[in-house]
């Protein structure tokens, strides 16, 4: 007779799920914490130096902490089917959440920091700077994907018409990366490792499909 292993008893099976939510959760807080801790505690817990212009290192934090949940969003699908490690999907929703919420926290402390919630200013800034309208433009994108993760929602929309409209990730992510690349300095290293990288998953993605 064939070795086999014993089935996994189903409360083991859901205390891995719940340990696993609570430390993607805690992953995906820390960029917060980390924030707070340099401001206001001048680096004490993390290492930091002290902050010089916080604003600015509230909107780089925070874009960059957005997009780096979208890649790894946009990650699960390839490392789930390269892997076989089906259980990967069960944080998707939860890491498209983060990014949306660090998106809207980047694009909020645009509109109250530098602009004071002026609706002039921030109309003529979008219109006259490319950067800021790719930017601003892949937030507006990620409104109807972070409303529509509910459960709830896939049933209302349909399977087919919920996963057409969740292919908006893919242009989502070459505007964020768009974004990154034309407001800092030509051939600067960190915004062309994520454009590779955003470049690399796509193609994954491709490939896993086909």
């Amino acid at each position: 007779m064939a070795n086999t292993l014993p089935p996994v008893p189903r409360s083991k099976k859901k205390d891995w799920v719940v340990a696993a939510k609570i430390a993607v959760w805690l992953v995906s807080l820390a960029p917060i914490a980390i924030l707070v801790d340099r401001i206001f505690l001048s680096g004490q817990y993390t290492g930091g130096d002290f902050v010089d212009d916080p604003v600015e290192l509230i909107q780089h934090w925070t874009g960059t902490a957005s997009l780096i949940f979208l890649l790894t969003t946009l990650a699960i699908t390839p490392v789930r089917r390269l892997a076989s490690f089906n259980k990967a999907n069960r944080f998707r929703r939860l890491l498209g959440l983060f990014s949306f919420l660090y998106a809207s926290l980047h694009v909020f402390s645009y509109f109250i920091f530098d602009q004071r919630m002026q609706l002039g200013p921030i109309a003529e800034d979008v219109i006259e700077r490319n950067w800021i309208l790719v930017g601003f433009l892949a937030w507006l994108l990620l409104i109807p994907l972070a409303v529509t993760s509910t459960t709830g929602w896939i049933r209302r929309m349909g399977g087919k018409r919920w996963n057409r409209l969740h292919k908006l990730i893919y242009p989502i992510g070459v505007l964020v990366v768009l974004h990154f690349l034309w407001q800092t300095k030509l051939l600067e290293t960190e915004p062309l490792v994520y454009a590779s990288t955003l470049l690399v998953l796509f193609g994954l993605r491709w490939w896993v499909r086909k």
